[in-house]
């Protein structure tokens, strides 16, 4: 997928709650990404017209938030990065209680072609709490 512009870590992390919300509970307002993100409203606010600019999400005060079809393709590549790094670090023991931490610090650093073979190794290792072919997509 060819983006038109760089994505910040933090557009990036972003998005990838919204989705994960609105997979969660059928929609997501600001408030839901602030306790998930742990930052307060304003901040939200502020990301969310950014991304709204960006026309990655539609968002509306009092309306909620949706993400554009471009958004959730990117928001989807997001997750699946996430969700690779965090089933690896599972795998090979890491404390539940950091594993979050150390996969956000992983998750933008990686390649693709590394977080590919990531994919690869924890589908191959029964690692992977899910949906495996949803995982190993190549793009």
């Amino acid at each position: 997928m060819g983006r038109r512009w760089e994505l910040s870590k933090r557009a990036e992390d972003y998005l990838r709650v919204i989705l994960e919300v609105v997979e969660d509970k059928g929609y997501v307002r600001v408030k839901d990404v602030a306790s998930v993100l742990n930052v307060k409203p304003p901040s939200v606010v502020e990301m969310l017209q950014k991304l709204n600019a960006l026309r990655l999400i539609e968002y509306r005060k009092h309306d909620g938030i949706t993400l554009t079809e471009e958004g959730r393709k990117i928001a989807e590549v997001v997750k699946e990065r996430h969700d690779a790094v965090v089933a690896l670090l599972r795998l090979i023991g890491v404390a539940e209680n950091v594993i979050e931490e150390e996969a956000h610090v992983m998750e933008h650093e990686l390649r693709p072609e590394t977080i590919l073979l990531i994919k690869r190794f924890v589908v191959t290792q029964g690692g992977f709490r899910g949906d495996a072919r949803r995982l190993i997509r190549i793009r």
